[in-house]
């Protein structure tokens, strides 16, 4: 089994069409089918299953998949470190992140590197954390920057905080407790909260916190997105409970307000992750000292 073979299995896997998977390969389409048939006889299982006119991954295919990315993942890492050895003018940094992190920690930052290195190709994927795990595991990506409260298996991944936020309270600006200094968990029973679906780590953290101060809101609202959380707000949706870092200039144009909750401290980490065995990039080596504790908002 050869590396071309498990990239044209890859490319089928996506695109569930032998003529398409060709086009992108830049081969015939009888040439698609026999590496794969090759695939399916050495590995003694079918990979597709051919409906009629449609194809489909088999369980056997499904399995396979993330075995296959990752080899090829891996071998393209293995490239790219090689020649940055040699010379940083040339790769990628590769790495997933939070939308938090990705939107408003981390831009500053990859403007600082990109200007020290501007050749290297920067690819940073937002999204859920569930899916940057994945990506993680099958080399997609080298490390990942998300929150502390993120469960994972801490020995198979290394995992380094670098950075405290804190979440607090924010309204609109004509709402009667944006007048006060603080506030508590008590004045804010009747409000209608715009939260984070329940499956998100900040929703699952808010809501420890809430149990543990013997609180639970009598109305709330999910966004899954954090300026559309900040939009509910200034809309007179709700209240919420977000990154201090991410609202900064709603506050300072005046389209937000933050207000303290006596005797309460919504923290959490934000970390770098990377398998424990992962050899990083020199192109990551030369990132990852910009993450320190001296992170300041834009």
């Amino acid at each position: 089994m050869n590396v071309n073979k498990l990239q044209t299995f890859i490319t089928l896997s996506e695109c569930l069409n032998f003529t398409e998977a060709a086009e992108q390969l830049y081969c015939s389409q009888p040439s698609v089918s026999m590496q794969i048939q090759s695939i399916e006889e050495e590995l003694g299982v079918p990979l597709f299953d051919r409906i009629g006119k449609k194809l489909y991954l088999t369980k056997q295919g499904e399995h396979f998949k993330p075995y296959a990315e990752q080899i090829i993942n891996l071998l393209h890492s293995a490239k790219d470190h090689i020649r940055q050895l040699e010379d940083l003018s040339y790769g990628t940094l590769s790495f997933g992140a939070s939308n938090f992190v990705g939107v408003y920690l981390l831009p500053r930052l990859l403007r600082e590197y990109s200007t020290k290195f501007p050749n290297i190709k920067i690819n940073m994927n937002i999204t859920s954390s569930n899916h940057l795990i994945h990506m993680l595991d099958s080399n997609k990506v080298e490390f990942l920057i998300l929150s502390d409260r993120v469960i994972l298996d801490e020995s198979s991944y290394q995992r380094t905080t670098f950075y405290e936020d804190e979440l607090v309270l924010i309204v609109n600006p004509s709402h009667p407790l944006a007048q006060k200094e603080e506030c508590t968990l008590a004045d804010l029973f009747n409000e209608t909260f715009i939260l984070k679906p329940e499956k998100s780590a900040t929703r699952s953290y808010l809501s420890e916190q809430f149990r543990m101060n013997g609180f639970a809101p009598s109305n709330y609202m999910e966004i899954s997105n954090l300026e559309g959380i900040k939009q509910g707000v200034i809309h007179e949706l709700g209240v919420s409970i977000v990154s201090s870092f991410a609202i900064q200039q709603e506050i300072n144009s005046g389209l937000l307000v933050k207000i303290p909750i006596k005797e309460i401290q919504f923290l959490r980490g934000i970390s770098y992750v990377h398998h424990r065995n992962k050899h990083l990039s020199p192109a990551a080596k030369q990132f990852i000292p910009l993450l320190s504790p001296n992170v300041q908002p834009v």
